[in-house]
């Protein structure tokens, strides 16, 4: 036992110390820090590591102790996403049609587009996982997989970009959220519908998860703001609430067979905020624990991925996977943005920001596969199409600015629609993972 605690031990500083690395020269590239830990977790799995002679890989992580590093690693994602869904701007769900019209084109168009192809090209699919394609819950799956859009990895860029307060970093923050929310909820009821990841029928799975919510939201959360509250002591401190909060409800939501992710998320909801802005005291902690343990589940990411095993199926599928994802968000979000009133370039910065993926794609992978709705293959074909869209959301920027500079800046074509939706405030582009400015940790 002393043995598998110094290998543990071993592999969590191992693995901070490797994602710090490749973190740094992502930015430094210019890319979100998460596309530097990603790429690190896979380089410490199979598809690098252990084609070495000697398998270092297997050596380093052995089987016994990642089921360890697998348990921290689900610590993470659901502190990540706690921290997700306390930094909701619930103000940007009052954009505007814009914003409404972007996350409802940019969502349910690759989504037709993925359950057609599966239907389409069933054989592409079941060349690379054909255990699973074949499963009722398969295709939906697949239209929840190329349809997320990643929030704080969005929210990050357009920070960094300095398309705050813009009509384009506005709407795209506030259809990322209308995208996000609705996402999850559809992934609830695919794990539902499944019969492999839930104890109940996925109508009862449903009742059970709203009645849960309105418990976190109509009794939870009045008590602890009324605890908050209360003059400063040890025992009205926010963050071991928080966490009790988090964690609680991530067990409540597994023990429902919905996975853990989706109680972290509804416990960021449902935390109480302060002038309907996210507590520091709160936000700080919580970002900086989630932050220093994610590179723990992009390691336990790359140890399920070999892209060398893939094969020409793999990478056919994942041309078309690529094809359907990239243009079922460019052209509809395109198109939405335009007839919401917004003139071609600021269309154009919005088509490109909602494709962005980022972590909040692989934890929705992460409850595919842990579920058994898809194998280790189109796991390793959908990771790539993760790593793909996130990475060229920096250079298609820079080329959209490009495209106009030296030119008069463009203005936006007024419309009440446009009006609602530009005055809203975008959300704190602040979190772990990679996924917010550089400077906050991993």
């Amino acid at each position: 036992m002393s043995h598998l605690t110094a290998t543990v031990l071993g592999d969590v500083a191992l693995v901070i110390l490797v994602s710090w690395a490749f973190g740094a020269a992502a930015r430094r590239l210019g890319q979100p820090t998460v596309i530097g830990q990603i790429l690190a977790g896979i380089a410490l799995g199979p598809t690098l590591l252990g084609r070495i002679p000697g398998d270092p890989s297997g050596h380093l992580f052995p089987e016994d102790a990642r089921p360890f590093l697998s348990m921290l690693a689900q610590v993470a994602i659901v502190l990540f996403m706690f921290v997700a869904g306390y930094e909701m701007d619930f103000r940007a769900f009052r954009a505007g049609r814009t914003a409404v019209g972007v996350a409802a084109a940019g969502l349910l168009a690759p989504m037709a587009l993925a359950v057609g192809a599966v239907a389409l090209f069933g054989g592409a699919f079941s060349a690379v996982d054909p255990g699973h394609a074949d499963q009722g819950s398969f295709a939906m799956y697949v239209a929840v997989a190329v349809s997320i859009t990643a929030l704080p990895v969005l929210a990050a860029i357009v920070r960094e970009r300095g398309a705050a307060g813009t009509p384009a970093g506005t709407v795209s923050i506030a259809a990322a959220g209308f995208m996000d929310v609705a996402a999850w909820l559809v992934l609830a009821a695919v794990l539902s519908d499944s019969g492999q990841a839930t104890r109940f029928s996925w109508p009862v799975a449903l009742g059970l998860l709203a009645a849960f919510t309105a418990f976190l939201f109509l009794a939870v959360r009045p008590l602890l703001r009324g605890w908050l509250d209360r003059p400063a002591t040890l025992l009205s401190n926010p963050v071991p609430a928080a966490m009790i909060l988090a964690l609680g409800s991530a067990w409540v939501t597994e023990s429902l067979g919905l996975h853990a992710v989706f109680g972290g998320f509804l416990a960021g909801l449902a935390m109480p905020r302060r002038e309907g802005r996210p507590s520091a005291d709160v936000l700080g902690p919580m970002e900086q624990t989630s932050g220093m343990l994610l590179p723990l589940f992009f390691v336990s990411t790359g140890l399920s991925v070999d892209i060398g095993s893939l094969g020409g199926d793999g990478f056919g599928l994942l041309a078309l996977i690529l094809l359907i994802a990239i243009a079922g968000k460019f052209v509809p979000a395109y198109g939405a943005a335009r007839l919401g009133g917004l003139d071609s370039r600021q269309s154009s910065l919005v088509a490109v920001m909602v494709n962005t993926r980022g972590l909040t794609e692989l934890i929705v992978l992460d409850v595919g596969r842990s579920a058994g709705l898809i194998g280790q293959d189109l796991y390793a074909v959908l990771v790539l199409m993760a790593l793909v869209t996130t990475f060229m959301t920096g250079p298609l920027l820079q080329l959209v600015g490009k495209e106009r500079k030296g030119r008069p800046a463009d203005s936006a074509r007024t419309s009440t629609s446009t009006t609602s939706t530009h005055s809203a405030e975008p959300a704190e582009p602040a979190g772990p993972g990679g996924e917010r400015t550089g400077e906050k940790s991993a």
